[in-house]
C-alpha cells in the first residue's frame, strides 16, 4: 500500500472558504487539493492515500449528495457534508448515504478538524483492509484447481477418507494437496484457514446425492 501523507480534498463553489479551509488543513500538515466544481474533482487524478472529502451540498454543476451517490463504494473516501442550509432532512439522507458529518456554514473549525481525523482515521482503515483481502485473494489465485475442489472440505472439516471419496481420488492426494493449501495461503491452523475463506465468501460444500 502507499505509503503517501494523507490527503484533504474540498470540493466548494466558494473561493473564500477554499482558501480558509487550504490554509486551516495544511496548517496541520495535511496535503490538501481543492476544487471549485464537480468536474474538477472527478477529473483530478487521485493519489494512493488514505483521504476525506469535504464536499458543499450545493454546486454549481449539481447536487453534494449526487456526487456522494456517483462515489458510492468501497474505495470512496469518508464525506464530510458542509452547507449554508441548515436542513434537517438532507443532512439526514447525507448520514443515512455513508457521510461521517454533516456540518452547517458557518461551523467551529474545531468540528471540522475532529471531523477530518475521524475521517482520515476511517479509510486508513478501511484501506488497509482492502490490502489484505487482496493479498489474501492472491494467495488463492495461488492454488491450483484441485487444490480449489479440495480447500471447501477442509474448511468444513471432512476427513481426508471423506473428501477423497467425493472428489473421486485417494486419501494420501488429499493429504498433499491440503498440506499445499495450508502453504500457499499462508494459514497457520485450520481455524485461521477457515477465517480466511469467510473473508473471501466462500461457501462451504454440498454433499453429493
Amino acid at each position: 500500500m502507499n505509503g503517501e501523507a494523507p490527503t484533504v480534498f474540498v470540493v466548494d463553489d466558494d473561493f473564500r472558504i477554499r482558501e480558509a479551509l487550504i490554509s486551516l488543513i495544511s496548517s496541520l500538515g495535511l496535503r490538501v487539493a481543492a476544487f471549485g466544481s464537480i468536474a474538477e474533482f472527478v477529473d483530478f487524478e487521485k493519489p494512493d492515500c488514505p483521504a476525506c472529502l469535504v464536499l458543499d451540498l450545493e454546486l454549481p454543476d449539481g447536487s453534494g449528495l449526487d456526487l456522494q451517490k456517483d462515489l458510492a463504494g468501497p474505495n470512496c473516501p469518508p464525506i464530510v457534508f458542509i452547507s449554508g442550509r441548515a436542513d434537517i432532512p438532507l443532512s439526514v439522507r447525507a448520514m443515512k448515504a455513508g457521510a461521517i458529518e454533516f456540518l452547517p456554514k458557518p461551523f467551529e473549525e474545531a468540528d471540522l478538524l475532529r471531523a477530518l481525523e475521524a475521517g482520515i482515521g476511517l479509510d486508513r482503515v478501511n484501506r488497509e483492509k482492502r490490502s489484505a483481502l487482496a493479498e489474501l485473494q492472491r494467495q488463492y489465485d495461488s492454488l491450483t484447481p484441485r487444490e480449489k475442489d479440495v480447500l471447501p472440505f477442509v474448511v468444513a472439516g471432512h476427513a481426508n477418507k471423506v473428501t477423497a471419496a467425493e472428489l473421486g481420488t485417494s486419501e494420501i492426494t488429499i493429504g498433499v494437496h491440503r498440506g499445499a493449501i495450508m502453504r500457499k495461503m499462508g494459514a497457520r491452523s485450520l481455524a485461521e484457514l477457515v477465517r480466511m475463506t469467510d473473508k473471501l465468501g466462500m461457501a462451504p460444500p454440498r454433499n453429493r446425492c
